[in-house]
């Protein structure tokens, strides 16, 4: 009899001690991973209260990589549910790891491979060096993991002021919300201008970028978002 009073109390210990309500979202899929790509397996609707069992990495969602797995036995991302807490709030599940650091956005610093080699033959993504240009190149190969050049998706990217419009003829997604990891771009200008978004500040955005404020050299800024247009570069695009 002890023993089936510790079971149900053990088993009872693995369930968070509160429901949470659904936030940012009227519907929530559960997920047989903690990944949008998994196989939905429940749908909870905003009434619902979520009782979890265990919390664990996955897929980041706005900016959220924790996952939460309910007692349904399935994993909901934990962006859409209001735990009133951005790290764990329970046990985590058998298996978990500390996921690797993130690349994007990465440093801030005048990592250039070419500074201080401004003249020659043009960079690796065959844009000239110590450009905008190629400053951001450098920053899509390294840090997105994307093998971008000049003629990416077998379009011709050339100037700052090309961008956009090889962007929306290589269906990459361009608009005017910023995030992190994503080009900024402008036409203004006689060849335009890009730069890399390092964070987003209410309505400003701190940039990192090449031959601005410094010719030919590394620079960074705070701008008003309004100042550019926003290029989203991933792998599936």
């Amino acid at each position: 009899m002890k023993l089936t009073i510790l079971a149900l109390l053990l088993s009872l210990s693995l369930v968070s001690a509160a429901p949470y309500p659904l936030i940012h979202t009227s519907t929530l899929n559960c997920r047989t991973k903690p990944s949008t790509s998994s196989k939905v397996i429940k749908t909870y609707s905003k009434s619902s209260d979520l009782k979890l069992t265990c919390q664990t990495y996955g897929e980041t969602i706005n900016g959220n990589n924790i996952w939460d797995k309910t007692t349904d036995g399935c994993y909901v991302s934990d962006y859409y549910v209001k735990t009133g807490d951005s790290s764990f709030v329970t046990s985590k599940c058998p298996g978990t790891t500390t996921p690797p650091t993130s690349k994007v956005p990465g440093p801030m610093l005048n990592d250039y491979i070419y500074k201080g080699a401004c003249s020659g033959p043009a960079d690796k993504w065959n844009f000239f060096r110590c450009q905008c240009v190629s400053f951001v190149a450098q920053r899509i190969n390294q840090r997105l993991g994307i093998k971008f050049t000049n003629r990416y998706k077998g379009k011709v990217w050339g100037y700052a002021n090309q961008w956009d419009e090889a962007a929306r003829a290589s269906g990459v997604s361009i608009n005017s919300t910023p995030k992190p990891g994503c080009v900024a771009q402008t036409n203004r200008g006689k060849w335009g201008h890009v730069a890399w978004v390092v964070k987003v500040q209410g309505n400003s955005v701190v940039v990192e970028e090449y031959n601005w404020n410094t010719k030919l050299g590394y620079g960074t800024r705070t701008v008003d978002k309004g100042t550019f247009q926003y290029i989203h570069l991933t792998k599936d695009t």
